[in-house]
């Protein structure tokens, strides 16, 4: 069967190429299906430990214990050393990146082993392609013909944009009336709130957003001239045959790769990049993102987003005008004024989740815009890869480890003014994942690679959620309509996504829900069965509940006791992981760069290490330390060694929840895991105090 990768050579069969498998723990591997080996890079065998400390442990002492082999690694094809475990399994361990390799009897060996406590069972059919490629690992002109007829037809955007303005000002426009009707507002009152709210909104926004850059961001608005003389003459061609002005360019001085647009007409568009484009992204791919975010500019994206969002803002300044009115004397209107804030506030809710789906439609529009006007609807897919995933081949290093920035935001906003015409989401841009050259070495992309950061967003539940309430659609949606219009113009897709789905994850996405609101269900169960039974003492306890439930949560949620050593690559792998499943992991690695590109106080870190990049998320329990942090002492860091102890999660982008962080000379501390800890301890102890004393 071929493959569309490269892939690792087998240790032990000539010419055979390692494959990637999934297991029935959610985490993939590569198998060879000739003899049945296994490799398993650098911390994946910890996933398999129901008790990873003593494996831990073992492991260091028999990697001292090591002695030369006769096995090629098939990372680096030097030669392994081989070692025993527990005394009872042999095994090769690639000493430069700490992979290891299995045979398949010793594989059974280390699953029989009690002191081992390994379980790792491979499910390799749900990892055969449902597509057969030729012998170049391309797709012939039928399969093409097919993949293109299976696309899904893009909304039409007009009629899209239409009804859900339709939609919207129809919600606003019941909401007015009834403001007018039954809460006292004047007609004029609630006509004014719109149109002062749009007149802001739509004049000095741009005005703003430019000062904002300037000040805060290291942004520079530069002459078309400056621009290198492909890009100039790119936009030049696809701005004069839609008849549009040359857009303003600004440059953010930051290594992290991101794009966004903003401005009043097509005419008085901006676009801004950053430093971090020109250094990973070659000419077609930088190229493809100005064409997305020119789409947004041609498209009326600007004006159409400012008139949708109008509805939200007046919705939720009508509800928080009607709850902070205070009348003199008998309040008569006081019901019908809470009843209709209450109605307000569902129609912010309701009309936000509208704006988003609008939003998601047009970022398709718009890189459908840049797959036709470039010619090659890949060069956009490989460009969201690099810029989402971060799964970028070496060629295109550029400069010191400095310029190289490589992060997109935190769980701060990253210019959320803008973010609905950004490249991707500016909340969900966390971090660059992986930037490791792959299999297909550095001339390009792994397809492989690709297909397994795209797991997580098509599998994981959770994925779902977060793109319901994004900006974006999720990256690996784009790219799979980017690879329709590719196919649709007789292209070669850049990746077709294969792999089959080894199980539903919905399994735990409920666990994860259901431990999400312990608290709220221990306390309000107590809390329902006091007042049902008239008990006082069972009132009280619910603080107990609650602090019993936030305690089960945050153990949960902040798993510990071993910090397995692991790598980029290593963690990227795992699906089943969310913002409540945290993955304890330490990797090593120089920091390289801020977390929010430009931003003089951001706290936050990006490291990388001999896989790829990956965001640090730096949290204290009250933010003021945060923001000092980032502004006086963060840049104390730069460009040194850092050893990064936490929990690896993703929502939905990659990152590390920082414990510890050792570098400089000094262990820098993250206090918001013990600090739950010991509040939830103590309403414990006050419910069950009160309890006592009631």
């Amino acid at each position: 069967m071929a493959h569309d990768h490269a892939g690792m050579a087998c240790p032990r069969c000539s010419g055979v190429k390692l494959r990637p498998v999934l297991t029935k723990q959610g985490v993939e591997i590569d198998y060879c299906d000739s003899c049945g080996g296994i490799w398993l890079d650098k911390g994946e065998i910890y996933y398999f430990s129901k008790s990873p400390k003593p494996l831990i442990k073992e492991l260091r002492r028999a990697i001292k214990a090591a002695k030369p082999g006769m096995l090629a690694s098939p990372k680096t094809g030097k030669p392994m050393r081989v070692t025993r475990l527990f005394d009872q399994v042999e095994i090769d361990y690639d000493p430069e990146n700490l992979g290891i390799w299995l045979d398949p009897g010793e594989l059974q060996q280390i699953l029989k082993s009690s002191e081992a406590k390994l379980s790792l069972s491979l499910d390799a059919a749900a990892m055969q392609p449902s597509i057969e490629r030729g012998a170049d690992g391309k797709l012939n002109k039928q399969q093409l013909t097919a993949y293109a007829a299976a696309a899904r037809a893009l909304p039409n955007m007009f009629v899209r944009s239409a009804s859900c303005l339709v939609m919207l000002y129809a919600l606003l426009s019941a909401l007015l009336i009834f403001c007018v009707e039954f809460a006292g507002l004047g007609a004029g009152v609630a006509v004014i709130i719109g149109v002062i709210i749009a007149a802001i909104q739509f004049l000095i926004g741009p005005w703003f957003m430019d000062l904002s850059l300037r000040w805060f961001y290291h942004c520079s608005f530069v002459d078309p001239g400056s621009l290198p003389e492909h890009l100039r003459n790119f936009v030049t061609r696809v701005t004069g045959a839609r008849k549009m002005k040359f857009p303003r360019f600004g440059i953010i001085e930051d290594g992290a790769p991101n794009a966004f647009t903003y401005g009043h007409t097509p005419n008085n568009a901006r676009i801004v990049i950053t430093r971090g484009l020109f250094n990973l992204l070659d000419e077609d791919e930088l190229e493809a993102v100005v064409a997305h975010e020119i789409g947004h500019a041609t498209h009326w994206d600007m004006l159409i987003m400012t008139v949708a969002n109008l509805v939200p803002l007046i919705a939720y300044y009508i509800y928080r005008t009607l709850i902070h009115i205070r009348s003199r004397g008998r309040d008569r209107s006081a019901t019908a004024r809470y009843g209709i804030a209450l109605g307000a506030f569902v129609v912010y809710i309701i009309s936000q989740y509208i704006v988003l789906w609008l939003s998601r439609t047009r970022e398709y529009r718009a890189d459908n815009f840049a797959g036709g006007v470039t010619r090659n609807p890949n060069h956009l897919s490989s460009a969201l890869v690099k810029i989402g995933y971060g799964l970028a081949g070496q060629e295109k290093a550029k400069g010191s480890q400095k310029e190289k920035r490589s992060a997109s935001g935190g769980r701060k906003a990253n210019l959320e003014a803008i973010g609905a015409l950004g490249i991707f989401d500016s909340g969900a841009a966390r971090a660059l994942a992986i930037s490791s050259v792959g299999a297909a070495g550095a001339a390009g992309l792994d397809p492989e690679q690709i297909k397994g950061a795209m797991r997580w967003d098509l599998w994981n539940p959770w994925a779902k959620w977060y793109e319901l309430n994004s900006t974006h659609p999720l990256i690996a949606n784009r790219m799979e309509y980017l690879s329709r219009q590719a196919a649709q113009m007789g292209l070669d897709p850049l990746v077709v996504f294969d792999h089959k789905k080894p199980e539903s994850y919905w399994d735990e996405f409920f666990v994860d829900l259901f431990v999400m609101f312990l608290p709220w269900i221990l306390g309000l169960a107590l809390l329902g069965a006091g007042i049902g039974l008239n008990d006082n003492r069972l009132l009280v306890l619910a603080i107990s509940g609650f602090g019993a439930g936030m305690l089960s949560k945050t153990l949960f949620s902040y798993r510990g006791g071993a910090y397995p050593e692991m790598n980029v690559a290593s963690l990227l792998k795992k699906v089943k992981v969310s913002g409540i499943r945290g993955v304890p992991c330490t990797i090593e690695g120089t920091v390289i760069g801020r977390g929010v590109p430009g931003l003089i106080w951001s706290e936050d870190f990006v490291i990388q290490d001999e896989t790829g990049i990956m965001f640090l998320d730096y949290r204290q329990p009250i933010r003021i330390f945060e923001f000092l942090f980032g502004l006086l002492r963060r840049g104390q860091l730069e460009g040194e060694r850092v050893v990064a102890r936490g929990w690896y999660r993703r929502s939905p982008v990659p990152f590390v929840e920082l414990k510890t962080l050792r570098g400089g000379g000094k262990t820098r501390r993250c206090y918001v895991y013990p600090l739950k800890l010991i509040f939830s301890v103590l309403l414990v102890g006050l419910g069950i105090f009160l309890t006592i004393n009631s």
